[in-house]
């Protein structure tokens, strides 16, 4: 596929809200195609549509050599634990924060092609869900970060 632009951190676009993403096409597939490519280019962990200019509910995320996709995500349920992660960003410009976050959380969506899929991640994947799923409501990491 392709590499696409990264949006830099201090762009307003960080600050709107994603819609909902509704028709499961070639479009939406490319979309996702270069997502991965352009995370896996940065040696990236997480991206967010956003990340790429484009205000959709769609996050990629890289564990090891799986790819998760997630369609429309939302977290569903949050251990009580919380664990302090070092935070970054794959855009331009972004700083490195400690954030408090779920040891563990549990993320429904659906797939590229609009089936419905839960996933769970634990430590640092759990971090990486949250991180790009704030995105999508046009919240930053730098928001939640430990002031020390």
């Amino acid at each position: 596929m392709a590499l696409r632009n990264l949006t830099n951190f201090n762009d307003e676009l960080f600050r709107k809200k994603s819609k909902e993403v509704v028709k499961f096409d070639e479009r939406l597939w490319n979309l996702l195609d270069d997502m991965r490519d352009t995370l896996v280019h940065v040696k990236g962990y997480g991206c967010a549509a956003v990340h790429i200019g484009i205000l959709r509910r769609a996050v990629v995320v890289l564990d090891k050599d799986n790819v998760i996709e997630l369609i429309n995500p939302c977290i569903t349920e949050e251990s009580t634990k919380i664990e302090q992660v070092l935070e970054g960003s794959i855009s331009p410009g972004a700083p490195v924060a400690y954030v408090e976050r779920p040891s563990k959380v549990t993320v429904t969506a659906v797939d590229r092609h609009g089936k419905p899929i839960t996933v769970t991640g634990e430590g640092f994947l759990a971090a990486t869900f949250c991180h790009e799923i704030d995105h999508l409501d046009g919240i930053l990491f730098t928001d939640k970060a430990i002031k020390n």
